[in-house]
């Protein structure tokens, strides 16, 4: 049975079952402000931040490379535009801890003291290391998290893009630390169901981590706006399957979507990743991609939908350092 919220690890951080990526946000390199996507403004995040809050979606995630910290000063002007409005809102950011990063505990909490100067807050609600590829070992990273969170600078910690392996070898040593881990963020979707065939989701499950879905509806491809005829724009690398074969998926999201009442592709895919055990946590540009999002909510996929589901998923195994560096 899905709660109605998540309690992260460790912290007394809670976190509902939808939340919103912010990848997009300030990062032109990627998504465009300047580029492809002229439409997105800030007055069009302003109004999806608005539209998330009032749907209950109060958890936003960003990271320190998201647009060189552009992302995280996005977020720390709307945390500060309306305070009371802002008191529900629930941040989660990533120190990305680049090979080179060797003190690895000084680099980390110099990341986390920018970050919360771009975010404008005295903690962060979840800390994530953004990928496995330091060359310290996983106790120096639990660490350096374990003295963040002591010096009262973050309430829970997490990592991202972290294998089975690596997600029990960094729990362990955070309890050597005292500490639990909270969260791993994977890519994970029905373009994209490899962690859970693996057995990734299940040693989550087992070690308490609550897993964060990235790109949960494929950067866009199980909307149903694109198609092999009309494919999607952009640099949108992650799930990128044969647009024939994601419109196979996305007819069966249409068909379960009339099935209760109307359902957009998107929600059910969301509404899917959701019945999983994993909060999605898909970008939002406009208003209206907050409110499709949120349409995810309030309903649940039957037993006998959700294997008609699986049976059309796709495993989506590409490898994990291009998902690491293209993801940050």
């Amino acid at each position: 049975m899905t709660p109605d919220r998540y309690t992260l690890a460790g912290s007394d951080v809670s976190i509902p079952l939808l939340g919103v990526g912010t990848w997009a946000w300030g990062d032109r390199s990627t998504w465009g402000m300047d580029g492809y996507d002229a439409d997105l403004t800030r007055e069009t995040i302003q109004e999806a931040w608005d539209a998330s809050i009032d749907a209950g979606v109060t958890f936003f995630d960003t990271a320190e490379v998201y647009g060189r910290g552009e992302s995280e000063r996005i977020i720390g002007a709307m945390l500060a535009r309306d305070p009371q409005r802002s008191a529900s809102v629930v941040v989660a950011t990533k120190f990305m801890p680049s090979p080179q990063k060797l003190q690895v505990r000084s680099a980390l909490l110099k990341s986390l003291r920018a970050s919360l100067d771009r975010l404008g807050l005295p903690a962060v609600d979840l800390y994530q290391i953004h990928g496995p590829v330091s060359l310290r070992s996983h106790a120096a990273l639990a660490d350096a998290l374990a003295d963040a969170h002591q010096a009262g600078l973050v309430k829970a910690v997490g990592v991202s893009n972290y294998s089975e392996k690596g997600t029990r070898a960094i729990a362990a040593a955070l309890r050597d630390r005292g500490m639990q881990l909270a969260t791993n963020q994977i890519e994970f979707s029905l373009l994209r169901r490899s962690p859970e065939t693996s057995g990734l989701l299940a040693a989550c499950t087992e070690l308490g981590v609550l897993p964060l879905a990235y790109s949960p509806i494929g950067q866009g491809r199980l909307t149903g706006k694109y198609s092999a005829s009309h494919p999607p724009p952009g640099k949108r690398n992650f799930s990128n399957h044969p647009m024939a074969v994601v419109d196979n998926v996305v007819a069966e999201l249409r068909r379960i979507g009339d099935k209760y009442g109307g359902k957009l592709p998107s929600q059910v895919a969301l509404n899917w990743v959701i019945a999983k055990g994993a909060v999605p946590i898909p970008g939002a540009k406009n208003r209206h991609q907050a409110e499709e999002n949120a349409g995810a909510l309030g309903w649940r996929i039957d037993e006998e939908d959700l294997a008609r589901l699986d049976q059309v998923a796709l495993t989506g195994v590409r490898s994990l350092q291009s998902r690491i560096w293209q993801h940050g």
